[in-house]
């Protein structure tokens, strides 16, 4: 059975979660947000408490607010790999300097990658996890699908209600709503979506009452 465990870090409230089989000791932690040593903190706790070790980091994109806990966790678990699309080097690139322009938050971003290619499947924590190229928001955007646990964590492509920025660099709206019609919203509608902010969802409910989808949803004439 799979345990999620969420938590909203840094003054964006990003959502980092925290995945694993039940009784396992092993978990994957996707999209560390950890922008103060007081959340590290708290995440550290919280994976002393339960006994897990992370087994690997998966980044849905390169944006500040997204991978500001990487090193500091690497810190604490050296070695671990850390899975993201090659697209969003420029985005990791370019954390610190965004980081500054909101919170001054300081920024190591100079920590090693595994590529993803966006279409490959991952065993990890006793879990199948399906990489979905999603890009739009950022251009090198993945998706994390479990198939099997009905579970989508979408990072900033798609929120309750609403749908990714697509005005930062690398961001393009026509690739985005491409990658949501194809490759997100054609999953089952009872799959639950963790966005990267902001409440959980499910793409039946997006299907239905999302108001930026909801056009492309009317049957042909």
């Amino acid at each position: 059975m799979l345990r999620i465990k969420c938590f909203e870090f840094n003054p964006l409230q990003t959502r980092c979660t925290v995945l694993n089989e039940e009784g396992g000791t092993r978990c994957t932690v996707c999209d560390p947000s950890m922008g103060e040593p007081e959340e590290v903190d708290t995440l550290l706790r919280y994976l002393s408490e339960k006994g897990l070790t992370p087994e690997a980091i998966l980044l849905t994109h390169g944006h500040f607010d997204h991978i500001c806990g990487v090193a500091p966790l690497l810190r604490a678990f050296p070695g671990i790999p850390v899975y993201m699309h090659p697209a969003e080097e420029k985005n990791r690139r370019l954390a610190p300097a965004y980081a500054a322009l909101f919170n001054r938050m300081d920024i190591d971003w100079n920590f090693p990658t595994k590529d993803l290619s966006g279409d490959e499947t991952l065993s990890l924590s006793g879990l199948t996890i399906r990489v979905l190229f999603t890009p739009g928001h950022a251009p090198g955007g993945v998706c994390y699908y479990l198939e099997n646990e009905k579970l989508l964590l979408c990072g900033d492509i798609l929120f309750a209600g609403s749908i990714g920025r697509s005005d930062l660099p690398g961001g393009d709206y026509d690739v985005l709503i491409q990658s949501l019609l194809q490759t997100v919203m054609v999953l089952p509608g009872d799959t639950d979506v963790l966005p990267g902010h902001g409440p959980v969802t499910s793409i039946g409910r997006e299907a239905m009452t999302n108001p930026f989808l909801l056009p492309f949803n009317e049957p042909e004439d």
